[in-house]
C-alpha cells in the first residue's frame, strides 16, 4: 500500500462509522418522538455528544494522516495513528453509551485521541524540521 492508500483506508472506514453514530442518535429520537434538542433525555445528550465529538475530532486527525502521507512518512507510522484514532473514538462512542456516560472506554478513547493528536504533530514538526528536498 501507498501512503495515500493507507490514509485513504482510515478516511474509507471513518465514512463508514459517522452514519453508524449518525444512526444512534436517530433511534432515540424515533424512540422517543423527540425532534430537536436532546429532549432533556440523558441517552440521547450521549449519543448526541458522542457524534458531535466525533465530528469535533475527526477532521484533524485525518488531516494530520495526510500531511503525514505528503511529508513521506513511514507506512507503519501511519497505520499506527490510523489504528489508535479508530479504535479510540469506537471506544469513546461505545463509552458514552453506557449509563451516566461514564463507560471506561470514554476515558481510554480520548487518551487515544489525545495520543494521535500529539504524536501526530510531534512526528509533523520531525518531518518538517529533517525534510531534505533532493
Amino acid at each position: 500500500m501507498t501512503t495515500f492508500q493507507i490514509v485513504a483506508f482510515y478516511i474509507a472506514l471513518h465514512l463508514i462509522l459517522l452514519p453508524v453514530l449518525t444512526f444512534r442518535v436517530g433511534q432515540v429520537r424515533i424512540r422517543e418522538k423527540i425532534n430537536l434538542g436532546d429532549g432533556e433525555n440523558p441517552l440521547l445528550l450521549a449519543r448526541m455528544r458522542a457524534h458531535g465529538n466525533y465530528v469535533e475530532t475527526t477532521p484533524f486527525a485525518l488531516i494530520g494522516l495526510i500531511v503525514l502521507a505528503m511529508m513521506g512518512a513511514n507506512p507503519i507510522w501511519l497505520h499506527i495513528f490510523g489504528a489508535v484514532f479508530l479504535l479510540g473514538r469506537i471506544l469513546h462512542a461505545h463509552g458514552m453509551a453506557q449509563k451516566n456516560s461514564g463507560g471506561i472506554g470514554r476515558v481510554i478513547g480520548m487518551l487515544m485521541t489525545f495520543f494521535t493528536f500529539f504524536g501526530t504533530g510531534l512526528y509533523l514538526l520531525f518531518l518538517i524540521f529533517t525534510f531534505t528536498n533532493g
